[in-house]
């Protein structure tokens, strides 16, 4: 799986933004999508993930209530609402693609195989 994330930018807190992970070469309809995000010197952690087929969701802490993680399987997208956007929600946002059946909601960077090259984003006080 290819995945090619889109949307970031700068914007000031309290704004809305967002992502597009557009996912090509999928063999079947099961798998998952979940989002990261990496600043400078600190690990890659995780934001959120959504399965295509039920669409099943699950939330870091820091963004429940703020982001929404949703997918259009028509085309092959998954997407990332980002509202009420902090200073603390810089950094450069990865999606990434686990497939396969899914039982457990995947959450971990080892969990998934596929990973797209990254989107900046940039909040601004």
């Amino acid at each position: 799986v290819q995945l090619q994330a889109s949307g970031g930018g700068l914007v000031q807190a309290g704004d809305s933004l967002r992502l597009s992970c557009a996912a090509s070469g999928r063999t079947s309809g099961g798998g998952a999508v979940g989002w990261f995000r990496q600043v400078p010197g600190k690990e890659r952690e995780f934001v959120a993930t959504i399965t295509w087929i039920s669409g099943r969701t699950y939330y870091a802490d820091s963004v429940k209530g703020r982001f929404t993680i949703s997918r259009d399987n028509a085309k092959n997208t998954v997407y990332l609402q980002m509202n009420n956007l902090r200073p603390e929600d810089t950094a450069i946002y990865y999606c990434a693609a686990k497939r396969g059946l899914i039982t457990t909601l995947p959450n971990l960077r080892s969990d998934f195989g596929s990973w797209g090259q990254g989107t900046l984003v940039t909040v601004s006080s």
